[in-house]
């Protein structure tokens, strides 16, 4: 059971009779010392005359500060990135990071909550799609900070978000290869669902509009961010009468499927067919040819998500609830002029 469950009164009530937030309630209650002394003075009389009971605990005052990072899977490279840039953030300001998967089911959730609920988190940082709204609802009563990272895109979840411009980058990476003479323009899309994917192909069909190419739903293939999703829509591409001449695959991963496809085709990249990746994951350099794609800034969205959680388990308030890095195009060997 929560500290907002005990006794008769929660503490988003007191924070909303002292004009304070749940966090600032939540670290009064449980003795921290970054609070204003005259926040402090408010919110314990506030305490003390609406009769709420404290949950005694076992907890030593200095107990170890940390912060919780919590993905879907951890079985794909973006998240090392994230994992990275998390840390560093997080090392930097003396808080230890703790890293779990919910593998999207309920009973995992769960579990991780006990754990958040044993260990007193400073604050939650979710690279998650989706959590179910009770879920939600759990994480604001224990007063925990919450900040959501959204490289694979999600719903909002009423919490301060850090992404990147997908748009922008769909738009350039498509920009990119018509520059170089190609009209008919493969794209291999991620889950439909999720935010980023829809936000890249938005780019990529703003692009063919601006430079008065036609959009042709043939030459679109569903993927699922995977190796093997681009492996199957680069090889159906591959299939038409009518292939493309180059692709736009939206991560890195579908790009790597896609170039197995291609040699499996007979055809060379750049020779026959360009491509254009998103991520720019550490291996993408070293592909053969080397992966021209868009950079996503993942170490750096991790760690600009920890330093927003950390302010405001510090009780500060944040300015704008949804931040954007710039992503940058890269280009390597796997693009060409058509020739």
């Amino acid at each position: 059971m929560s500290e907002a469950e005990h006794g008769r009164i929660t503490i988003r009530a007191i924070a909303d009779e002292a004009g304070v937030s749940v966090p600032t309630v939540s670290r009064v209650i449980n003795g921290r010392s970054d609070v204003a002394p005259e926040t402090r003075r408010r919110v314990e009389e506030l305490l003390n005359e609406r009769g709420y009971q404290r949950r005694r605990s076992t907890r030593t005052p200095s107990r170890a500060r940390l912060v919780d990072l919590v993905f879907n899977e951890l079985d794909s490279p973006w998240a090392v990135e994230i994992i990275r840039g998390v840390e560093d953030a997080a090392h930097a300001a003396g808080v230890g990071t703790v890293v779990s998967a919910v593998h999207r089911r309920r009973a995992s959730t769960e579990q991780w909550l006990d754990n958040l609920r044993t260990r007193a988190s400073d604050g939650v940082i979710l690279v998650v799609s989706q959590l179910a709204s009770p879920i939600l609802e759990q994480l604001r009563h224990l007063g925990v900070p919450m900040v959501v990272l959204d490289p694979s895109g999600g719903p909002t979840m009423d919490a301060p978000a850090i992404g990147a411009t997908n748009w922008a980058g769909g738009l350039a990476a498509t920009e990119h290869l018509i520059s170089l003479g190609h009209r008919r323009i493969g794209f291999i899309h991620g889950p439909k669902q999720v935010l980023c994917s829809r936000a890249r192909f938005d780019g990529y069909r703003a692009a063919l509009e601006a430079a008065d190419i036609e959009f042709d739903p043939a030459l679109v293939y569903d993927g699922d961010f995977y190796h093997q999703s681009g492996f199957d829509a680069a090889n159906a591409l591959m299939r038409l009468d009518r292939p493309p001449t180059a692709i736009f695959a939206s991560s890195d991963q579908m790009a790597f499927g896609a170039y197995e496809a291609i040699r499996q085709a007979g055809r060379r990249i750049p020779e026959h067919v360009s491509i254009v990746g998103f991520d720019d994951l550490p291996e993408s350099r070293w592909t053969s040819p080397p992966l021209t794609t868009v950079r996503q800034p993942l170490a750096e969205m991790g760690a600009l998500a920890a330093r927003t959680v950390l302010e405001m388990a510090a009780g500060n308030e944040i300015d704008s609830p949804r931040l954007e890095l710039a992503t940058e195009l890269v280009v390597r060997e796997s693009t060409a002029a058509l020739a």
